[in-house]
């Protein structure tokens, strides 16, 4: 999960070189921390969020056929 979440976000961004995404394990779920350039941030984000959103909805979906559950937090 985390090197399609990298590899989805350095696509997305000017700066691929200062994507960072880092793992947490927590209750029965993974975290996924995504950090991009601060001019990067609203092209991973998107107009009203939708990116993001369809950024988590891919990666939930592909956890769910494997058989985990993950979550992806995009910090500023």
């Amino acid at each position: 999960m985390k090197e399609l979440l990298t590899y989805i976000a350095r696509n997305l961004v000017d700066h691929p070189d200062a994507v960072h995404v880092t793992e947490h394990a927590g209750d029965g779920e993974t975290v996924l921390e995504l950090r991009v350039d601060p001019e990067d941030m609203g092209k991973v984000i998107g107009r009203q969020g939708r990116i993001a959103k369809e950024i988590r909805t891919l990666i939930r979906s592909v956890a769910q056929r494997q058989g985990t559950r993950v979550s992806v937090e995009i910090i500023d």
